[in-house]
Formats: C-alpha cells, sequence, structure tokens
C-alpha cells in the first residue's frame, strides 16, 4: 500500500511593501520574537533569493527582514554613499529587541561595516568581500547592479571591512567555501584573526564549494540559526 504524502504549505512573508523606495519582504513568527535578523544581499542578487532563510530564521522564533538594495530588483535608485542610512531604515522596520546582521559576499561586507552604527547583537558574514574586491569590480564594470559609481566608490574607499571587524563587540560568525572563485577564504581567515573583540567569534571554513554554495545550504543555515539563537538568547 502506498502512503500518501501530506502537501507542504510554504507560509508567505506576513508584509511586502516599499518604505522610502526600498522593495522588502517581512517575515514574523507566531510568538513574540526572540530577536531580529536582516538578510542583506550580494551584488547583482534580490530579496526573494533569501526567502529560504527567512522561512528559516522564522521557523527559529526570529522575525527576519530581506530587502532589495538600491539598483537591485524593485527598489528605486542606484546604490551610492547612503546605503548604511537604507539599511537603517529597514532595520527600524523589525521588532525591538537583538538584532542580527546576516549578509553574503557584498551584503556580508555591509553587515561588517554597518554593525557598529545598528549596535548588532550578532552578524552573520558568507563569503565577504572586502572594500578592495568591491572596488576592482566597480572599477571594471563588473558588478551588475545600478550604481552612483563616484558615491559608492567613496563610500568603499572610506569603509574598510578589516578595520570594521577589528572594531565589532558583538558576535561573529564567518562562513566561507575554501573553494570559492570569486574571494578567497583567506579573508574570511584575517577577518576572523583581527576581530579580537568580537565574543563569541567562530569561521567555518567548508570544504570545496563555490562563491554560492554556502548562503543556500541548508544544514550551514540551521548551524548559523542555533548559533545566533545561543548569541540572542544570552544578550
Amino acid at each position: 500500500m502506498l502512503s500518501r504524502s501530506r502537501p507542504v504549505s510554504i507560509q508567505p512573508p506576513a508584509e511586502v511593501s516599499t518604505h522610502g523606495g526600498l522593495a522588502y519582504a517581512l517575515f514574523l513568527p507566531p510568538e513574540a520574537p526572540r530577536g531580529s535578523v536582516l538578510i542583506l544581499h550580494g551584488a547583482g542578487s534580490v530579496k526573494e533569493n533569501h526567502y529560504d532563510f527567512a522561512r528559516a530564521a522564522r521557523a527559529h522564533g526570529f522575525a527576519a527582514l530581506a530587502f532589495d538594495q538600491r539598483g537591485h530588483g524593485d527598489s528605486e535608485g542606484a546604490m551610492g554613499a547612503g546605503v548604511l542610512d537604507d539599511i537603517a531604515a529597514m532595520a527600524a522596520l523589525l521588532p525591538a529587541g537583538p538584532l542580527a546582521l546576516r549578509g553574503s559576499s557584498m551584503g556580508g561586507y555591509f553587515a561588517i561595516v554597518g554593525a557598529a552604527r545598528l549596535q548588532a547583537a550578532a552578524v552573520v558574514a558568507i563569503c565577504p568581500a572586502g572594500s578592495e574586491h568591491l572596488l576592482r569590480g566597480l572599477r571594471a564594470g563588473a558588478l551588475p547592479f545600478r550604481a552612483d559609481l563616484s558615491s559608492l566608490e567613496a563610500f568603499l574607499t572610506e569603509h574598510d571591512a578589516m578595520l570594521a571587524a577589528a572594531e565589532l563587540d558583538g558576535g561573529l560568525l564567518l562562513l566561507h567555501a575554501e573553494g570559492d572563485e570569486r574571494i578567497p577564504v583567506g579573508h574570511s581567515i584575517e577577518l576572523e584573526r583581527v576581530a579580537m573583540r568580537a565574543q563569541p567569534k567562530r569561521l567555518i571554513a567548508v570544504p570545496g564549494g563555490h562563491h554560492r554554495s554556502v548562503q543556500h545550504d541548508g544544514e550551514l543555515q540551521g548551524e548559523s540559526l542555533r548559533w545566533l539563537s545561543r548569541v540572542v538568547d544570552g544578550a
């Protein structure tokens, strides 16, 4: 006798809207959230690509918000020097409580350099870029999004990820594929080394893989959410 599998119901975001020209999707757990996660996508990506992590975060009791950065998806305008203002505006839409920033590649860079301004309790950075990687791509015309070139170049020049990591006081989790063909794993190794004040701090270097393999790995998503739960529950 064949068993019948039950249909899986995937709950949509609690809210899909725009704020200040930024398109976002907000995911809320059924009970009061233990904390919030602001999801920062990489260059050329969009918020929908990270709904898998937002749903996983919701299942762990977090509120989660994913949004299209300027120059991407359904958001207005071009990315420029106001990028941290945009990130702060999106963070303000989340419930009060401990805030974590989770970013991939370019988003990992923004999570690290924006953590102090947002007083983030924790940062999860996945194959994070450095300003030097982004500047190289910007000047070569290789970054696939609309940008105010001079404004964004000035921002990247003024915000160094290594210096920001050295000032981090909250938790820092770095995940990096050793086979990353765009950002060498050595960049995360160095970030972990200079982040002497970050507590707790952990680097997971994943054998093999590529630049996008870690961010959508279900096991690693679960590991990062368990780590975030320990951090925010102790905040």
